[in-house]
This record gives structure tokens, sequence and C-alpha cells, in this order.
């Protein structure tokens, strides 16, 4: 599928994908890969799941990720 801006046409804001690849989260998000991957073992990024050699982030787990980020920074933010 060609991009939206490569054809002039408007992005369907209604198409959110069921999940995404982790370049997907990681650009949709505004960090870099190598954060994600630093991050992962910490069990600091969302859940992730395979198919076949492909590594995804359902839309649920991302959305948990950022609740439980936003959670953490209020927590830290009390405490200071």
């Amino acid at each position: 599928m060609t991009r939206p801006e490569v054809t002039g046409r408007k992005a369907d804001p209604a198409h959110h994908p069921d999940a995404y690849s982790i370049r997907e989260f990681c650009a949709r998000h505004r960090i870099s890969s190598q954060l994600f991957y630093k991050l992962k073992p910490l069990g600091l990024m969302p859940v992730t799941f395979n198919v076949g050699t492909r590594v995804l982030v359902s839309r649920e787990a991302a959305a948990a990720w950022r609740r439980a980020r936003e959670a953490a920074t209020q927590t830290a933010n009390s405490a200071a």
C-alpha cells in the first residue's frame, strides 16, 4: 500500500492497526529502537508476541504500556 504522502490521499483516521512492528511502535511513541531493546529486559516495554519471525506489539499492549508509564511518572512526581 502506498503511503498517503506519496499518493496525495488523506490517511484514514479510523484505521488503527491491531498490532505494530517494533519499528512502528517506536515511531508512533517517538522513542528509538535502541531504547526499546535496552528497556525490554528490564520489563519497561510492552509485551510482545511473535508471528513467524516477526515481533509485534498489540494495540492493547501499547495502550497498557502507556498507562503504566503515565502511572509511574505520576508516582515519581508525587514522591518528589
